[in-house]
């Protein structure tokens, strides 16, 4: 009897060892991205005080909807830039300090998996981001963040990354393995004042990713390796060290990623990249603003226990219309009202609207208040500043706290440098060669503009590089737009009457990110080698420029801007016609 019940026990396990090497396994998975969040958590713009589409709270009513398709078997990834933007981020890190950072708190509510640092989240300074970090309760991502004296070390080392920032996470799906790269554009030397990342510095990414790639591969073996990169598809920003928007050329450069989800760049990609092994590799962005999410299906076939076959499919939904997610709103309704109550404080009076808009076609008024409130906090000589949204408007009447975010997008400090008037003057044509046109004929168009008949992407694209469209006040010139590119700018005279002298030293007043390089203007445009820029500065704040800005107009009480007049494009016969063109292509009648 004894032989007999251990020959049937022998005979029911050899059975059950054929059925599992015979058996086939079929796992599907959801990979859902969110990027460039930007403090867009809850329907309403805390600006413009008026209700939003999109947003976190419409997008978690999505996510909920897939959790329950797909249970587990669900990744929630951000993407970064998330702690600057709507004024409900500003009111967080600067104004309420001492509670839980509200972006990290939604992170956590919405039980994301991962998430990569972006290049807004470095900005708000150490105080801000170190206490986020801790925070945050899932993985912070950031492969190529590491600490000063680690930067570019050959052997990849956890201990080199930058302090409670992993280089890569592991998440385990119906026993799938995942592994999650992060990484971020390391062009941040060029936009931000050192001192507000001390102590860290930023690799290249394709040799980052490179090292990284290959310890992954030979320490955890995984099923699926994923990309998070806070970097553009390509372009931006290049230098003999890095690449600013890299993840196509990792993507082709660095075999092993089956999806690399990105963002940064603000634009909507869903494409396939042929890498340099002839493998496919997916990249997908979902852009900005929680308009749309990214997301990725996957299914996996597994035979004798071995993964025999991947298929992967990404796609770009759109959450604009989804219903809002009412519990989320609720347990985030005090600090959303707390936030209201912030940005509804009057800070004084406009005696006439103004508009961002008329800043590509002349003085504006918009514009030149900032210029004026510039030189009078600063002292300087002369001013440079860009229009930082495309078409804002602040109406006239009461200002509140809340229209000095539309009046100064971002929390830049406020730098004052040393140039020469002949810098000045070739930062200005590198500023106007890139948003003014060099006209053969009055049928031209005056600004950097496509053909009509492709108004909308030519709107996109002249949309998104506003920022780096600086005039100046404080001197009188001219922009002759039937001259070459590097031969539109004569300046005439200082602003005071006195002569402008291209040979002599003047204070220059800019915010930070231009002081840091940002754009280009001051390194290729005013001929500034990038190391110098340090030793250029004279003076610069320790609170973020819409700080100073407020305190003015808040002495000031009622304000009537003006446009100064002091700049004009030329000769007019031609340019006044093709501007009035240029502005119905691109803001309608």
């Amino acid at each position: 009897m004894k032989k007999l019940f251990l020959l049937s026990i022998i005979t029911f396990g050899m059975l059950l060892n054929t059925n599992a090497k015979t058996a086939s396994k079929t796992v599907r998975l959801k990979v859902i991205e969110t990027s460039d969040v930007h403090g867009h958590f809850f329907p309403y713009d805390f600006m413009e005080k008026k209700p939003l589409k999109g947003t976190l709270v419409r997008a978690n009513t999505y996510i909920n909807k897939q959790r329950q398709q797909y249970g587990d078997n669900l990744l929630l990834i951000d993407n970064g830039d998330i702690l600057q933007g709507q004024p409900c981020v500003y009111w967080t890190n600067y104004v309420m300090p001492e509670d839980e950072n509200l972006a990290a708190s939604v992170i956590n509510y919405m039980k994301y998996d991962a998430e990569t640092v972006g290049n807004h989240d470095i900005e708000p300074g150490h105080k801000v981001y170190d206490k986020w970090i801790c925070e945050v309760r899932c993985p912070l991502l950031g492969a190529n963040i590491v600490k000063e004296e680690y930067k570019n070390a050959e052997v990849a080392q956890l201990e080199h990354i930058y302090t409670g920032i992993q280089p890569y996470s592991v998440h385990y799906k119906d026993g799938v393995k995942i592994c999650l790269i992060g990484m971020l554009t390391p062009a941040i030397p060029n936009w931000l004042n050192k001192s507000i990342w001390k102590g860290i510095e930023f690799e290249e990414m394709v040799s980052c990713a490179k090292k990284w790639v290959k310890y992954i591969q030979e320490k955890e073996k995984p099923d699926l390796l994923f990309g998070l990169f806070h970097s553009g598809k390509d372009g931006g920003i290049s230098t003999e060290e890095y690449e600013e928007n890299a993840t196509a050329a990792v993507a082709y450069e660095v075999p092993g990623f089956d999806i690399i989800f990105f963002g940064h760049d603000h634009q909507v990609h869903n494409e396939w990249i042929t890498n340099k092994e002839g493998k496919r590799v997916l990249i997908i962005d979902p852009s900005c603003y929680v308009k749309n999410i990214a997301e990725a299906e996957i299914e996996l076939t597994y035979k004798k226990g071995k993964l025999t076959n991947k298929s992967i499919n990404g796609e770009i939904v759109s959450v604009l219309d989804e219903d809002i997610d009412q519990e989320m709103l609720e347990h985030f309704s005090p600090q959303i009202d707390a936030v209201k109550q912030y940005v509804d404080r009057r800070i004084g009076r406009f005696e006439n609207p103004i508009y961002t808009r008329d800043s590509f076609f002349g003085n504006s008024a918009f514009t030149d208040l900032i210029h004026n409130l510039q030189l009078q906090i600063s002292k300087a000589d002369i001013s440079f500043n860009a229009p930082l949204s495309f078409n804002s408007v602040i109406k006239a009447g009461d200002v509140t706290q809340g229209d000095m975010f539309k009046l100064y997008r971002f929390e830049n400090l406020l730098f004052v440098l040393r140039m020469t008037g002949e810098e000045i003057r070739k930062h200005l044509e590198f500023s106007y060669d890139m948003w003014g046109n060099t006209m053969t004929s009055p049928e031209d168009h005056a600004l950097r503009l496509n053909d009509s008949s492709k108004e909308d992407q030519q709107r996109t694209g002249f949309q998104y590089y506003t920022f780096n469209f600086d005039s100046a006040a404080g001197i009188d010139y001219e922009v002759d737009l039937t001259k070459p590119d590097g031969e539109k700018v004569r300046i005439l005279q200082m602003s005071n009457g006195e002569p402008f002298d291209e040979h002599k030293w003047y204070k220059v007043v800019m915010n930070s990110y231009r002081a840091n390089g940002g754009g280009e203007l001051l390194t290729r445009g005013a001929g500034i080698h990038k190391d110098s820029l340090e030793s250029r500065v004279l003076f610069h704040t320790d609170m973020d420029q819409r700080h100073y800005l407020t305190e003015e107009i808040m002495k000031m009480g009622n304000i009537n801007p003006q446009p100064n007049n002091n700049w004009k494009f030329v000769p007019e016969e031609w340019t006044k016609p093709a501007l009035e063109r240029d502005r119905k292509q691109l803001f309608g009648k």
